[in-house]
């Protein structure tokens, strides 16, 4: 009978982990939302896309790794903005899931 309990507890501990996981997502995906949301974050990155496209305009003819390098860095600028909205929308997805959990253990 003493196995058995441990591998009760055994499961016990991979519940909290899960539910750690989760409130780890819920509180990233928060913190993503607040930055999304941030006028500070919006303007920093408004002025950054400028400046990079600005730079774009000012390149000569000839210097085509220069706009390479600045399309891509406009590009990146783009991922950082989806991944944030990534990581927000995952937060959601973990409530939710929390909450489902939370549903069956009642």
């Amino acid at each position: 009978m003493g196995p058995r309990f441990r591998a009760d507890d055994t499961h016990l501990k991979e519940e909290k982990m899960t539910d750690d996981k989760l409130e780890a997502a819920i509180a990233r995906g928060a913190r993503a939302k607040e930055l999304l949301g941030s006028e500070t974050l919006k303007e920093v990155f408004a002025q950054i896309e400028a400046d990079y496209i600005e730079g774009w305009r000012h390149t000569s003819a000839r210097d085509a790794d220069a706009r390479e390098r600045l399309w891509l860095a406009v590009q990146v600028l783009g991922l950082v903005k989806d991944h944030l909205v990534i990581i927000a929308n995952n937060g959601k997805l973990a409530q939710a899931e929390l909450d489902r959990l939370a549903g069956l253990a009642a």
